[in-house]
């Protein structure tokens, strides 16, 4: 047993130290993947937020640097960590801690897995308004630290909008909290902000308080599918209409084609609200599809959640070796023309959701050269492209982040305050911090 298993087994239950040998393949896998170089000696799971401050004191005492994660779905996005001794999971982090029915706010600790929160709520008829990768697997945690909202954020913002309160463990061990339990908390500095997509590296979140919000009475998607530049009409059109969809999402050719629906570009549009709005809509958007030469088609029911899970899987399924993914922002007008630049490159999947331009590039193998040359077309449209998940070889070649913004100081000034150390997942982030 190594040192660092010895001095943990005398603060925490023998059992919730795990050497690496023990641990799960399937964690053991992702962990490499973001880790591929370090000596890790074991993983550890606290089960309390009192017990995880006792672990990364310890852990700033020593000098030990840590990989802090949740269930481990995403630990292969982001960069690659160097001389990580220790991996700090709050997988028994995972109990539900209020639920505020009445007043449409859910707090629970960081390690509840999202599907179970999801479960607990619709009982109520509320859900919280995300729609992550990985749905089944995600820790409430792990949302917010990459900031993984989906297709949901066309109607009800990102997780930064839903996030109204935070307690953390600091880099010295230290225990902390911003925000509150109540939607209109305003005190103190806004931290839920800074911790959302800063991927662990300011911080270990122990619980989280959401908005949360009623399920919709009725659901309907509509898919158009057509020519490039008719479908940037329809697009630019439903943005500056009254309408109120939930979800808009580019598909490219390749993506539709996977999802068995056609061979052209398209375009999913999901209306909730009341049925008769929801009927009323849709029927207005299929009269915008047929005077652009759209071909219009109704999903509901059934088919309409197999259809946005069949999109998830398509998008979420284990990467091979050479798979390469990125996530990728433009400017919302400029949506469509940069798929349709992408797709003339690659016959990879794509999505772009298209109120904030934000989607996802899914290659099953790319050179350096060929991921430089799609990360400058999203720059030149006003965006950005960040690799994901892509082979070892590929990200020690490249910048992972691709970040061409100029708040790097910022951000290395906030590391050095927060963990002065280094010590929480060091060089994953932007700028190697």
């Amino acid at each position: 047993m190594s040192l660092i298993a010895q001095k943990l087994e005398s603060i925490l239950d023998p059992s919730a130290v795990v050497p690496w040998e023990a641990l799960a393949p399937d964690l053991k896998a992702q962990i490499s993947l973001a880790a591929p170089k370090a000596t890790i000696k074991c993983a550890v799971y606290p089960s309390s937020p009192e017990e995880l401050a006792e672990v990364v004191t310890c852990a700033d005492r020593n000098g030990w640097q840590m990989l802090p994660c949740g269930s481990g779905s995403k630990l292969h996005w982001g960069g690659v960590a160097e001389d990580v001794q220790l991996v700090v999971s709050t997988a028994k982090l995972n109990r539900l801690l209020d639920h505020a029915s009445s007043d449409m706010t859910v707090t629970a600790e960081a390690g509840l897995r999202l599907a179970d929160l999801q479960t607990t709520l619709n009982t109520t008829g509320q859900f919280l308004a995300v729609d992550p990768a990985y749905p089944h697997q995600a820790s409430l945690g792990g949302v917010v630290a990459t900031a993984d909202t989906g297709a949901l954020r066309q109607r009800y913002g990102g997780v930064r909008d839903m996030l109204i309160g935070i307690s953390f463990v600091r880099s010295d061990g230290k225990l902390a909290k911003a925000g509150g339990k109540v939607v209109k908390n305003v005190a103190g500095y806004d931290l839920m902000k800074l911790f959302t997509g800063s991927y662990g590296t300011l911080g270990i979140l122990t619980q989280v308080t959401f908005r949360i919000y009623p399920l919709p009475p009725a659901s309907r998607t509509m898919l158009l599918i057509g020519e490039a530049s008719a479908l940037s009409q329809a697009t630019a059109a439903l943005l500056a209409s009254a309408l109120t969809p939930t979800a808009i999402t580019i598909l490219t050719p390749a993506t539709v084609a996977a999802l068995q629906l056609g061979r052209a570009m398209g375009l999913l549009v999901q209306f909730q609200s009341i049925e008769v709005s929801v009927a009323q809509q849709s029927e207005q958007l299929t009269q915008l599809a047929e005077r652009l030469g759209l071909q219009a088609i109704s999903i509901h029911s059934a088919e309409e959640a197999d259809l946005w899970q069949r999109l998830r899987e398509q998008i979420d399924s284990a990467p091979s070796e050479a798979a390469i993914t990125c996530k990728i922002g433009v400017e919302p007008n400029r949506a469509v023309a940069t798929l349709d630049q992408i797709q003339q490159m690659t016959d990879g999947l794509g999505v772009i959701h298209a109120g904030s331009g934000l989607g996802t590039i899914k290659l099953t193998e790319a050179t350096s050269a060929m991921v430089l040359n799609l990360r400058q077309i999203c720059q030149s449209q006003g965006g950005f492209l960040s690799i994901q998940a892509a082979p070892l070889l590929l990200k020690q070649a490249l910048d992972v982040w691709g970040y061409p913004g100029n708040a790097l100081a910022v951000m290395q000034r906030l590391k050095a305050q927060f963990d002065p150390k280094n010590l929480l997942n060091p060089h994953r982030f932007v700028g190697g911090i």
